[in-house]
């Protein structure tokens, strides 16, 4: 079924939301402790329990405005749902903060595997998105790869050593857009790889 075409307004703002609310709930509560079911929850970790439901909502919105999602929207939500789920169980933040960590390393697991195999599973999912040839591929898939092992030990070296605000605003802010300044500088090197789309008419 092909995807519906919506908004990109919209697109964006149903998939950057959730963990944008999330931030403002964790400034807005951070400080706060609250009392449920006879257990101490900090801020901190009623954000996380909140973010679930809000991120469900969303790739709901999603799929019903646009009849599909991407593999990578599903795994994200499975992590967050089942680290956010484990972190208010066992009322412990950590669980929330390894979740990053987690995800970005199995994204390099995934296209070091691919690369193993001499194919590029990069290729597979954006070939269609952003044309280009299989030499091109390879290397963004071998240079992204290093980037997503290099953001898992980012998140690990930060959430251990500093304190949960920063590590909210960094996970929030500074992380995707340190991996989407990467991937624009990387097309960018390696525009002579690209492929143009035949002309009308040709």
């Amino acid at each position: 079924m092909a995807e519906r075409k919506i908004n990109p307004v919209i697109k964006q703002a149903l998939e950057l939301g959730p963990t944008l609310v999330f931030f403002v709930i964790y400034m807005w509560i951070k400080d706060e402790t609250y009392l449920l079911g006879g257990v101490e929850y900090s801020g901190f970790i009623v954000s996380a329990v909140i973010l679930v439901p809000l991120l469900l909502a969303s790739i709901a919105a999603l799929w019903w405005l646009t009849g599909s999602l991407s593999r990578m929207q599903i795994f994200v939500a499975v992590m967050v749902i089942f680290f956010g789920g484990l972190t208010a169980w066992f009322n412990d933040e950590s669980f929330f903060k390894m979740k990053t960590t987690i995800v970005y390393g199995t994204f390099a697991v995934i296209l070091g595997t691919g690369l193993l195999r001499g194919v590029s599973l990069l290729q597979w999912v954006m070939a269609e998105a952003l044309p280009m040839k299989p030499e091109g591929w390879m290397i963004l898939t071998r240079r992204l790869a290093l980037m997503f092992t290099a953001l898992a030990v980012a998140n690990e070296a930060i959430w251990r050593t500093q304190s949960t605000e920063l590590w909210v605003k960094l996970e929030t802010f500074a992380m995707p857009v340190a991996l989407f300044v990467f991937l624009m500088v990387q097309i960018t090197m390696l525009n002579r790889y690209m492929i143009e789309p035949p002309e009308d008419g040709s």
